[in-house]
Order: structure tokens, then C-alpha cells, then sequence
């Protein structure tokens, strides 16, 4: 629950810290006072979007910090150990460790805004997120939004509380969304299909009419280049093979043959001749196996001017179809690969094209039951609900109201939601036929409907602490007792928070809080502080009286306390 809310520069706040304890705690004051900053302060916190508008004037920034007990919350204590955002358990005083959250927003007043979670850094959403698990704000203007469909809807699952049904409608309304997107494409792509295949069977024929082979542009250049230089090899090759072996000429080989021989008869006259000679023995070995490689490359070198012709045409052909298709004529292979997948993939797309249509099928199957369990769950609850909104409109003062909830199937209506169309019905006088909300009801029996409604949906909720801003509007005498009761046994079960303009409903609550205005011709500051027994019956005798207080009226706030509290003691 909500245990500390500290305020620093908001509004006409300049410091206000406020402790909050369990059950139901009431805030009063006079108009005009500043009653429902701390509401639009919690917001803030919990991470409504804000501008400089809530800085005060003067200030540099506006600050909220939110003081939360999370040890009975399972769902928020997940949430924070899944986000690196859990701390350590402290000691609530007694030894019982009682685990906190803290919630802090920051708006400067060039607007920009910072968000913490237990002292960390976090984005505006993770701000949102937490704060909905924490907190349920129900605004004075909260029974507007009731003539909204799909507001009606949302009331009717809150009550429900069904989440896995609602979370399965919606992964199923996703996966069928998706497919059916997906078979949209594929059937529109269709119709382009044939051209589209014509086109790249021409090309692929083509490219395949040149019979290309695999790095074919690379072996033709290299061979061009040969066959360029080819003359000059042969020459070349000719003339270096005639210096090593030539007959009746002088050569290599043969002035070697001389040296050696001229050798061979010294070396037993003197051995330091031996190392010379085996060179020149070696230097000819060499000398014969160069001569025979070179007579080998010569006897395979053929020189054919008609193999130039055909190489010259063939990268002339090769480079012209590369560039017809704009792609280097290295690529052209790679090309074709593609060509043929798409071409593939094409031809195959008939096929594609029903397997979707297989798919889409099943999963139109899968959420049409999926909503149908929907259907079935919210029309049932619906029934609980008008019942009991009808029960809560009697004791309202609405002795004639009656209250129904039409959920109808929709067939053609598919969404996230399901496919039915939830509308909020209302008869306020016997006899009378229902009618939608908007076209029969004041604004006065709308605020107790809505306040019907958000009684019943806010027992539901798992969210540990319901505020509710001057709900009770449009209402007073025994209705606003009757009000005040409501709130009060919803506070028993939950934490709630409650700005009242009611006598009545203050009188209900186990908290009581007062927010007061001051000035000293310069500023305004607000102050909120709780008030003891004696303040207290003064307070309400003030809600009861205005400005003369007689005997009888502080009588008659006593009477009111001890009525909603028979168990606390009166007090003269």
C-alpha cells in the first residue's frame, strides 16, 4: 500500500509530506484548498505525462516521491526482481522485514522529466507499468468516459477479471492478423506473377544460351593476355634455348663440356681443383634439365591465330550481356543462381499461396473460438454484474434504476478484444424499455452508475490502493451516507483514498486528513495534515454547517463518526 507521498515544488506546493495509513482515509478542505493536487501529484508519480505547468513558480524543478509496502504483492515484487529493480527487504521497527518501493519523478522546468524506481534510472513506461500494479485512480470526471464503448467493455473485464482469457483472444487476433496480411501480399503479388515469370524466363534462357561456365570471364582474360604476349614467348623461349644448345654455334652447354673436361686430368695432379669441377659438373646437369624443359614448353607452345579471334568475340559477348543485365560480367553466375530461385520461388507461389489460405483458415478457427469463450465468459459475468449495479443503484436512490449489460457477437468484427460489442443499458423508471446510457440518464444518476460500477470493478482489482477523487459529485443526504458506506467497506478489504465534498462520506473514513490554503500576500502554499478525534468532529461540523456552528451541529458530526465507528469511543 501507499504509505509516504512527499511533494516538493508542484503546483502551489512548496514542501508537503504526507503519511498514509491502511483502510480508508478521507481528504477535506475548503474550495479551493488543493484537495486534488495530491491526486494529480500521485499521478505524476505513477506516470501521467506532465509539462513545466506543475513546476512552481519560482522553482527550478517539481519533485513527487512515492513510498510504497510491497511485502504482500507477489505481482509488483516480480516485476521489480525481473527488472533489476528490486532492493533489499528492511526492517519495518518490529522484525518483520517489510519490503518498500519507491516511486520518484523529477519535471524541470524546461520540461524535461526523470523517472526512478527504487533510485534507479528508468524509462516513463516502466514508471506506468509499475504504477498500475500499485495504483487505481478513479477521477471525478471518471463517469464521462462511461458513455464510451470500449470503456464499457474494459469495466466488464476488470470486473470479469479474466487476463489469460482476454491475453489468448489477443495472441490469436495477432497470429491471424499477421497471416492474413501475409496471404493479402502473396494474392496481389499474383497478378504481377505471369509477367513477372515471362520476363525472367527470358533472361535466365539467355544467360543459359551462353552456356557460361563458372569463372569462364576470369579464364578468358587470363588466356587473352597469353595469347597477346604469345609471339614474343616463342621468340623468346627459341632464342634462350640456342644460347644454352645450339649446333655449330658456341653455347652454354658446350663451353661448360670444354671446362670440364679440360678439368678432369688435374684434379688427380692437384685435389683443391676437385671443389671446381663438381661445380661445373653441377652447372651442367642444370644447364641440360633447363634445355629440356625449355624444348618442352616450345614443342606445346602453338600459336593459333584463330584461338585470338574466338577469345577476342567470346569477352566481347560476355561483357555485353553483363552489361545488358548491369552486373559485372564476373557476377553473371550469381546472377543466374538468383534468377532461378525467384523463378522458383514463383512458380511455387500458387502453392504458397493456398497454404496460407490453409493457415489463415485455422487460426480465423482458433480465435473465433477463442472469442466465442470470451463471448460466453463476459455475457455470463455480465449477468452478475447487472445484478449487482442494479442492487448498488437502489441503495443509491435509484429505487427504479436497472441495470444491464448487452454483449453481442459480432461476427465481422474481429480485434484484439474479441468480437463482441459491449454496451452498458439503463432503465430509470418502471416500465420504461432500456436504453443506452447517454440517452436517458442526468448527470446525476450517470455519477452514481459510474460509482455503482467502480465499487464493484475496484473489489476486483488486484491493485492494493483505490483513489477516488470527489466520486460522490451529484450526490448528498442519505445517498451520500449510503455513498460513504460503499467506500467504507471497500476500504476494509483495500487501501482507499478519498477526496470528499460529503460530510457523509467523510464521516466514513479511518483516516481523516485535512487540506488547508495559506497566504502571507506574497505566496500561496498548501498544507495537508491529519486531524485527532476533536478536528476532526470540527471538520465535519463545518462540512454540516458552514460558517455558523451551532451545539447541534457538532452534535450531529459526533453522532455521524460514532454511526460509522460504533467501536471508537465518543468524544465531547
Amino acid at each position: 500500500m501507499l504509505t509516504r507521498i512527499h511533494i516538493l515544488n508542484y503546483a502551489i506546493v512548496d514542501r508537503l509530506e504526507v503519511e498514509l495509513g491502511p483502510h480508508m482515509t478521507v481528504l477535506t478542505g475548503e474550495t479551493g484548498a488543493g484537495k486534488s493536487i495530491l491526486v494529480d501529484a500521485l499521478g505524476l508519480v505513477l506516470g501521467d505525462r506532465a509539462d513545466t505547468s506543475v513546476v512552481r513558480h519560482g522553482a527550478d524543478r517539481a519533485e513527487v516521491l512515492a513510498v510504497f509496502t510491497v511485502t504482500d504483492l507477489p505481482r509488483v515484487q516480480a516485476y521489480l526482481a525481473d527488472n533489476a529493480l528490486d532492493e533489499d527487504a528492511e526492517d519495518a521497527g518490529d522484525g518483520t522485514p517489510e519490503k518498500e518501493c519507491i516511486l520518484r519523478r523529477i519535471v524541470g522546468k524546461d520540461g524535461r522529466s526523470r523517472a526512478f524506481i527504487n533510485g534507479r534510472t528508468v524509462p516513463l513506461q516502466s514508471l506506468r507499468a509499475l504504477g498500475a500494479l500499485l495504483v487505481d485512480i478513479h477521477g471525478q470526471h471518471a463517469h464521462q468516459s462511461l458513455l464510451i464503448r470500449d470503456t464499457q467493455r474494459q469495466i466488464l473485464d476488470d470486473y470479469a477479471n479474466h487476463p489469460s482469457i482476454l491475453a489468448t483472444v489477443s495472441s490469436q487476433y495477432e497470429t491471424l492478423h499477421q497471416l492474413s496480411k501475409e496471404y493479402e501480399r502473396v494474392q496481389r503479388s499474383t497478378a504481377d506473377r505471369e509477367n513477372r515469370l515471362a520476363y525472367l524466363r527470358f533472361q535466365l534462357q539467355e544467360i543459359d544460351d551462353f552456356a557460361l561456365q563458372v569463372g569462364e570471364a576470369e579464364v578468358l582474360e587470363e588466356e587473352r593476355r597469353w595469347l597477346v604476349h604469345a609471339a614474343r614467348l616463342l621468340e623468346g623461349g627459341q632464342s634462350a634455348l640456342a644460347r644454352l644448345q645450339a649446333e655449330g654455334a658456341p653455347n652454354a652447354l658446350g663451353l661448360l663440356f670444354r671446362a670440364r673436361n679440360e678439368l678432369r686430368p688435374l684434379q688427380g695432379i692437384d685435389a683443391r681443383l676437385v671443389p671446381a669441377a663438381e661445380l661445373i659438373e653441377s652447372a651442367v646437369i642444370q644447364l641440360e634439365e633447363a634445355s629440356a624443359g625449355l624444348r618442352h614448353y616450345l614443342a606445346t607452345l602453338e600459336v593459333d591465330p584463330r584461338r585470338m579471334d574466338f577469345v577476342e568475340d567470346r569477352l566481347v559477348a560476355l561483357k555485353e550481356l553483363a552489361r545488358k543485365h548491369r552486373v559485372d560480367p564476373t557476377e553473371l553466375a550469381s546472377l543466374a543462381d538468383r534468377l532461378r530461385k525467384e523463378t522458383s520461388d514463383l512458380e511455387q507461389s500458387e502453392t504458397r499461396t493456398a497454404e496460407l489460405a490453409a493457415q489463415v483458415a485455422l487460426a480465423r478457427r482458433a480465435y473465433q473460438e477463442g472469442a466465442m469463450t470470451l463471448h460466453i465468459k463476459r455475457t455470463q459475468i455480465g449477468t452478475d454484474l447487472a445484478v449487482r449495479v442494479t442492487e448498488n443503484l437502489h441503495a443509491l436512490g435509484m429505487p427504479s434504476g436497472r441495470f444491464e449489460v448487452a454483449c453481442t457477437l459480432i461476427e465481422d468484427q474481429e480485434g484484439s478484444h474479441g468480437m463482441d460489442r459491449v454496451e452498458f443499458l439503463v432503465s430509470t423508471n418502471l416500465g420504461s424499455p432500456f436504453y443506452p446510457l447517454g440517452k436517458v440518464v442526468s448527470g446525476g444518476e450517470l455519477s452514481r452508475i459510474s460509482l455503482a460500477l467502480q465499487v464493484l470493478v475496484a473489489t476486483n482489482l488486484r491493485v492494493p490502493t483505490l483513489v477516488f477523487d470527489e466520486v460522490d459529485v451529484w450526490v448528498g443526504g442519505r445517498v451520500a451516507g449510503i455513498v460513504g458506506r460503499l467506500l467504507h467497506v471497500l476500504g476494509e478489504r483495500r487501501q482507499v483514498v478519498c477526496i470528499t465534498h460529503l460530510p457523509q462520506v467523510a464521516a466514513e473514513g479511518h483516516h481523516h486528513l485535512l487540506v488547508t490554503k495559506h497566504t502571507d500576500g506574497i505566496s500561496t502554499r498548501t498544507e495537508i495534515r491529519p486531524l485527532e478525534t476533536q478536528e476532526r468532529v470540527r471538520e465535519i461540523a463545518r462540512m454540516l454547517g458552514g460558517v455558523e456552528l451551532t451545539d447541534q451541529t457538532y452534535a450531529h458530526a459526533m453522532e455521524m463518526i460514532h454511526l460509522a465507528h460504533p467501536t471508537r469511543e465518543s468524544t465531547s
